[in-house]
């Protein structure tokens, strides 16, 4: 619905956990594809729910084979939700962003995307893949259908298998986060504003109408006395409650995103100072004073900027020692260019490990150093007035 150990080379095959307790089932393309304890929660009220159920569609099936059938169910919307967030997970890495983890939970899913898409026609398509999948799998299950026979267990099997795929991914289609309706609509207002926040806003109101349309739904079934109104009861609790988190959840990130209209990246950095890197490293603390220092090596390549924890340490036990023992290399994802949009500097700030970034003009010239705790004073400041 929407998403670390490693098997030694020549160690035995065993099960691995992780930090949060996820089950490690496999790995796609060097993701982690995780179970979580909350799954098998979900599964076994999906299997209490709808094995009255399946004892209707199926009268001369005995107790036994009810069961089986209710958890054949589970383990299929289980496989389900996998095949959906895979086909967000291809598209994301296909497009060149990070995937931390795949993770199955409760009733859903989750890719978990290492940075947020950059344009609103990347998180358009990552957010349309597993819907995609879903209603492939399940017109295909459909048509299945027509090829075994009729109202035994091996129909109902196919079935329960087009059921679970075309559920997957007609709830998905819902224009509410964190839904991947609601990020294909977060997508079009984004495209059509050109503020990723105004998306939030919409794709979040979406949200809240999705939870109130579900709790409705379970309301309708139970006082109509439909047959699976205990199974919809349940799920759609559940369900509703976890859209309502989620779109919360999905508003308080992009407060923490959002970049503050009037404030330009220049107003938050310090003044850069170049020194040879052979200086010795008490020369270069005093020299700093405050400031970014780039230290530049004799044939004019910078060898990184000061740490200034590490050159104070340095200093302590050798005050000559040369200033590019206590350099932080610079690279690439640490250089940011002035002229970028502020949520875009925001954004990699918040990936990148590193505590202090170069800023440069279009030019490619030092323009300013920006520090983390700089960045993250000013926007808590701005957000608070």
């Amino acid at each position: 619905m929407a998403a670390t150990g490693e098997h030694g080379r020549n160690q035995p095959r065993r099960v691995l956990t992780t930090a949060d307790g996820g089950l490690l089932l496999f790995r796609v393309s060097g993701v982690p594809v995780l179970l979580a304890p909350s799954w098998w929660i979900g599964s076994l009220v999906v299997i209490v729910l709808y094995q009255p159920l399946v004892h209707r569609l199926l009268p001369g099936a005995g107790t036994g084979m009810s069961w089986s059938l209710a958890a054949a169910f589970a383990v299929l919307l289980g496989l389900s939700v996998l095949a959906h967030e895979l086909g967000h997970c291809v598209v994301a890495l296909r497009m060149g962003i990070p995937v931390r983890r795949l993770r199955l939970f409760l009733l859903g899913g989750l890719s978990e995307v290492a940075r947020t898409p950059r344009r609103p026609g990347q998180e358009g398509l990552i957010a349309a893949a597993g819907p995609v999948v879903s209603v492939l799998l399940a017109a295909f299950c459909g048509a299945l259908m027509f090829a075994v026979p009729p109202e035994g267990a091996v129909w109902l099997l196919v079935a329960e298998c087009a059921v679970a795929n075309l559920a997957v991914g007609v709830f998905n289609l819902l224009p509410g986060l964190p839904l991947d309706g609601g990020r294909m609509l977060r997508a079009g207002v984004w495209a059509l504003t050109g503020r990723r926040a105004s998306g939030t806003r919409a794709a979040v109101v979406g949200g809240g109408v999705v939870a109130a349309g579900l709790l409705v739904w379970a309301l309708v079934g139970m006082a109509s006395g439909s047959e699976d109104r205990w199974l919809r009861l349940g799920v759609c609790v559940v369900t509703a409650w976890f859209v309502a988190v989620g779109a919360g959840s999905e508003m308080a990130a992009e407060s923490q995103r959002g970049w503050p209209e009037g404030l330009a990246v220049t107003e938050l950095t310090r003044p850069v100072l170049q020194l040879p890197a052979e200086s010795p490293v008490s020369d270069a603390l005093a020299a700093a004073a405050g400031r970014g220092v780039v230290l530049v090596r004799a044939d004019g390549v910078a060898a990184g900027l000061l740490d200034e924890g590490a050159a104070e340490r340095l200093a302590g036990a050798s005050p000559q020692a040369p200033a590019e023992l206590a350099a932080e290399p610079i690279r690439a994802e640490t250089v940011l260019l002035a002229s970028e949009p502020g949520e875009e500097i925001a954004e990699r700030v918040r990936e990148t490990p590193a505590w202090q970034f170069l800023v440069v003009d279009d030019e490619g010239r030092p323009a300013g150093v920006l520090r983390r705790e700089d960045l993250r004073s000013a926007l808590s400041a701005r957000r608070v007035r």
